[in-house]
């Protein structure tokens, strides 16, 4: 079974850090048009079966559906009820809309506070024939940063995948960082430079973020909600996830909200169907799109590598 040349490279910055992490074993090389990408595979997530759940399969249904078509779904637990051109949903009143939503709610005996969503296909933003190239980039940039590179992957996946475009709200990069943010950590942005295209130095400011700031307040977040800490355990990584979306006071008080849980995979689940603060609808949203993004690169890479195999023997 192959071995990555940098694995040595990734005991000796744990062993620096003080920290023992076993990324490697989720390598995966992949072999696409005669060039090889390391990148992380599914095994994690498949182990404890955040595949199984209707909320990531739904994400994973919009990022593979065209804009022009629509999914009618229960807003709690992401059910598909329906799909429809997105034309046929437009040409409807407000009124019949609303009669359709509610008509859905009797016949799946559903409470009337339940919103029932429209949610429209997403194939034209969740490029991942365009971002991944950048992937095995990001990966060794974070574990050369002595970041769980799973992050880099992730944000890689769900930000701007195979795009340079800025936010509303002015974020902006791969990585979409806010201009304070990538200032902070040694990037130049002003009226004429903008450091944040530039992909490596992105990359370093963002695993600087998640390092300093988004890790440690996970596990601060953790620790104060009773659970023990297992930072390569994905209940742990969408939490570190969320505080990079929403940041930490957010993310503090609708865990706050949810109150006593009896592990990480039963805190995140509840905070897709709870909102404290300012941490609502996209927040939730989150993780969940990181799960799926995981979850269709794996199919994209099937169906067009020439091969995919793991980088670690796990007999040995």
């Amino acid at each position: 079974m192959k071995y990555l040349f940098l694995v040595p490279f990734v005991f000796a910055v744990n062993s620096l850090i003080g920290q023992t992490y076993n990324w490697e074993k989720e390598y995966v090389s992949v072999y696409k048009e005669n060039s090889e990408h390391i990148i992380l595979g599914t095994n994690a997530i498949t182990a404890k079966a955040w595949d199984q759940l209707e909320q990531p399969l739904f994400w994973q249904k919009i990022m593979q559906l065209s804009p022009d078509s629509v999914l009618i779904n229960v807003a709690t637990t992401r059910k598909i009820i329906a799909k429809m051109s997105f034309a046929d949903w437009s040409r409807q009143t407000e009124a019949e809309k609303q009669v359709f939503k509610d008509s859905v709610k009797q016949a799946h005996d559903l409470p009337l506070e339940e919103r029932i969503n429209v949610t429209n296909g997403k194939n034209n933003f969740y490029r991942f024939d365009l971002v991944f190239e950048s992937l095995a980039k990001g990966v060794s940039t974070f574990e050369a940063c002595g970041v769980d590179p799973w992050f880099a992957q992730s944000i890689l996946l769900i930000e701007s995948p195979g795009k340079l475009a800025k936010s509303s709200v002015g974020a902006y990069g791969a990585f979409q960082l806010m201009p304070s943010v990538a200032r902070s950590y040694g990037l130049t942005v002003n009226g004429s430079v903008d450091e944040r295209k530039d992909f490596y130095r992105s990359a370093f400011a963002a695993a600087q973020l998640l390092k300093k700031s988004c890790i440690p307040s996970a596990r601060a977040i953790a620790r104060g909600a009773g659970l023990p800490l297992d930072e390569q355990a994905i209940w742990f990584r969408l939490l570190v996830m969320h505080v990079y979306h929403a940041g930490a006071g957010n993310v503090h008080a609708v865990v706050n909200r949810i109150g006593t849980v009896a592990n990480g995979e039963e805190l995140i689940q509840k905070m897709w169907v709870t909102s404290a603060a300012s941490f609502g609808n996209s927040s939730q949203n989150y993780s969940q799109l990181a799960l799926a993004a995981h979850l269709q690169l794996a199919q994209v890479i099937q169906a067009s590598a020439e091969g995919v195999y793991p980088c670690f023997d796990n007999a040995n």
